[in-house]
């Protein structure tokens, strides 16, 4: 595609999924709006997808909380083709972390580990990220040359930030924005009324503004359709939350993720992709190709062609 929206560079999707029922349940797609995902994907299923839309390498993220998921998800990466890095899970709060961490990176295609991630948003304590025994095994992934992604809801940001400050070493990627209460947001006129005009709006974009403050996050352009109207959606619904993070945090330290399949259930990935695109029109090429690309591989120390290089830098 040419024109304002173009991307020059070999794109990167820094953020999607993939799941076999027939291994194991994924217990959080429940109830009928649910059903288009209770079915299994795999990366030949996202890779027609991805190519249309010019997606040269994936970062693929835990789902659940297993420790079987991550070896498993490093055996995918390590066949070579669109996986060019893996965000794992492991208990974060076990004494062992360090040695779990080195014993992964052992294993076939251990060298595509970039990341752990924890479902924080299921934690119902507010400040779980500051207990003492994460905040150690935060320090463990860090001295281990991998990023953190944070999936938390509004009420979790704050907890985020102050573990940034307390944890300058290790990079803090910010996963669907936050996710901001974007359906929400919708007026009953059927317009959108964007960050700032209401309570929950407003606390979300102050808390995104806090974390982003601290030079050691990063923000994930994803997740936003699901957190739309599934029906209704469209991108100047999404266009003041993408605003946002653009300012805050700069494209420089914004990477873009398709989310796929959960985004099914709002959109096509050609959807997300376009809507994304949409929404960075108004950066330079460079900063574009940034956003799509260049950071998601400083980031994660992405090596180009796939796979994963040594500790990465992503504070800048």
């Amino acid at each position: 595609m040419t024109g304002p929206e173009a991307v020059t560079a070999p794109v990167v999707d820094a953020h999607h999924h993939i799941w076999d029922l027939s291994v194991r349940d994924q217990d959080w797609i429940t109830g009928a709006a649910m059903a288009p995902l209770r079915r299994s994907f795999a990366v030949e299923d996202l890779e027609p997808e991805a190519g249309a839309a010019g997606v040269t390498a994936t970062v693929l993220v835990q789902t659940v909380c297993v420790p079987e998921e991550t070896p498993e998800f490093l055996a995918v990466a390590g066949r070579g083709g669109l996986v060019a890095g893996v965000v794992g899970w492991t208990d974060l709060t076990a004494p062992g972390i360090a040695d779990t961490l080195a014993a992964l990176r052992e294993l076939p295609g251990g060298d595509r580990l970039v990341g752990i991630r924890h479902q924080v948003q299921g934690e119902p304590d507010p400040a779980w990220l500051l207990r003492p025994d994460v905040r150690r095994g935060l320090a463990a992934v860090a001295a281990a040359g991998l990023a953190y992604d944070l999936v938390v809801l509004p009420p979790q940001l704050a907890a985020a930030a102050e573990a940034a400050r307390l944890l300058p070493e290790l990079t803090f990627v910010l996963d669907h924005l936050g996710k901001p209460p974007i359906a929400s947001g919708r007026t009953d006129a059927g317009t959108h009324s964007g960050p700032g005009t209401d309570t929950g709006t407003a606390a979300w974009a102050d808390a995104v503004r806090t974390l982003a403050a601290r030079p050691n996050t990063v923000c994930k352009l994803s997740g936003m359709v699901t957190e739309a109207a599934w029906d209704t959606w469209t991108t100047d619904d999404l266009r003041p939350y993408a605003d946002v993070v653009l300012d805050a945090f700069g494209p420089d330290r914004l990477m873009f993720g398709s989310d796929w399949p959960v985004c099914r259930l709002a959109a096509t990935y050609g959807e997300v992709y376009d809507a994304a695109r949409s929404l960075t029109g108004g950066l330079g090429q460079d900063e574009r190709n940034a956003v799509f690309g260049a950071t998601a591989r400083r980031v994660y120390g992405l090596r180009d062609g796939g796979g994963a290089g040594g500790p990465a830098d992503g504070r800048s």
